[in-house]
């Protein structure tokens, strides 16, 4: 496999199999919040954000507007444990784990090649973005509070489903409009080649992760490839 050696002004950055373990996210974060998310709700039902991700779920799971809180939670706790991108119940998620963070009992898993190699382009004077199907305030939490650090000053921005779905061409396009650049001067690194063909398909440059602990085994990819961030050179134009 040979490294990647791109010439861009932005990395935009998937989480889940790319800068953090697929296994803290699916191990560590979603039972956090499978657990917490009843109590929480209740705790800040008042709140205009829970407020909204409540309504939007149940208009989402096609009840009525005065459906009770216990049978959308049920949807909740259902999608959560189907890994379903739904945008009101990642909202929840991404308070809940905030919660938990400021808590001290959560610390975001993030890849210490991750940390690195996104502080190394920062200082290469590339800007980094977030694109993840978590939220973004779930995002921010995480990379404030990582084993490797603080690391939210690294980022330029964030975006989520909110932006559109992952998989998506128009999502690209719309990221790269939003921080007007070329798609073409933009590398999206993700785990998932669906995702990498949206982006591929917008004008991005792209690089699939190919993490042996996050990797079936076999799985082969039409991007270019590497095991971690320690094998992928990015360098801002010449001119």
């Amino acid at each position: 496999m040979t490294p990647p050696r791109i010439v861009a002004r932005a990395v935009l950055v998937d989480i889940e199999g790319t800068t953090s373990t697929i296994a803290f996210v699916h191990e560590v974060l979603f039972p956090y919040a499978d657990e917490h998310l009843d109590a929480y709700v209740a705790a800040h039902r008042g709140d205009p954000e829970v407020a909204k991700a409540m309504y939007d779920a149940a208009m989402l799971a096609g009840e009525d507007i005065d459906t009770d809180d216990a049978t959308i939670l049920w949807h909740l706790h259902h999608w959560l444990r189907q890994d379903v991108k739904a945008t009101p119940l990642k909202t929840l998620q991404g308070l809940i784990w905030a919660e938990g963070y400021a808590r001290n009992e959560l610390r975001g898993h993030v890849y210490p090649d991750a940390a690195s190699g996104l502080r190394r382009w920062r200082d290469a004077g590339l800007r980094l973005y977030v694109y993840s199907s978590g939220s973004i305030e779930a995002q921010k939490v995480l990379f404030g509070n990582s084993m490797q650090g603080d690391l939210s000053a690294l980022f330029s921005g964030n975006f989520d489903t909110t932006t559109g779905p992952k998989r998506d061409v128009a999502s690209y396009t719309a990221i790269a409009a939003s921080i007007a650049l070329a798609p073409a001067e933009i590398v999206f690194l993700s785990d998932v080649d669906g995702e990498l063909d949206g982006a591929r398909a917008a004008g991005m440059q792209t690089v699939r992760l190919l993490r042996p602990a996050d990797t079936p085994p076999g799985a082969t990819t039409s991007h270019a490839g590497a095991r971690s961030f320690d094998e992928i050179e990015i360098a801002l134009p010449a001119f």
